[in-house]
Order: C-alpha cells, then structure tokens, then sequence
C-alpha cells in the first residue's frame, strides 16, 4: 500500500509549522493535540484523521484553501 498521501502531508505539515517558526509543541497547543501526536503525524506513522489536519490547519493560522494549494505543491515539487 503506497503512503504518498500520508507522507506528503506530513511534510507539508512539517515544513509550514517551521516556515513560522513554531516548535512541535507550539503547534501542538495551538491544535489543542499532544506533540507526540503532531511528531507522529509529521514522521509519517499516524494516520491523521480529518479533524486532526482541520485542527492543525487552523492551528498553523492557515485556510483549508491554501493548506491544500501547498500540498498540492509539495507533490507536484516531489514527483518520482
């Protein structure tokens, strides 16, 4: 089974919360989830449920829109 999803979103997460200079933790509290959660997402082995990207997306003051546009980014920059 391929990953590519929850792998680019992964590092579409990870990259973002860095580009604002937020710490796991950070963005853990302003997700209101656990940083061993936001870590687990980021490394790719969580299976982030829709509520949880929701959170996260709000948490890095981002709209699902742009969210999105950067994931699709990160794809389109990552093609094998």
């Amino acid at each position: 089974m391929s990953k590519k999803l929850i792998v680019g979103v992964a590092s579409t997460i990870r990259r973002l919360r860095k580009a604002k200079g937020l710490s796991q933790e950070e963005l853990a509290e302003r997700a209101n989830l656990d940083r061993t959660y936001i870590s687990g997402i980021e490394r790719g082995v969580r299976n982030i449920t829709l509520e949880s990207l929701e959170l996260i997306i709000f948490g890095l003051d981002m709209d699902i829109h742009h969210f999105l546009k950067e994931l699709e980014q990160n794809f389109l920059d990552n093609r094998d």
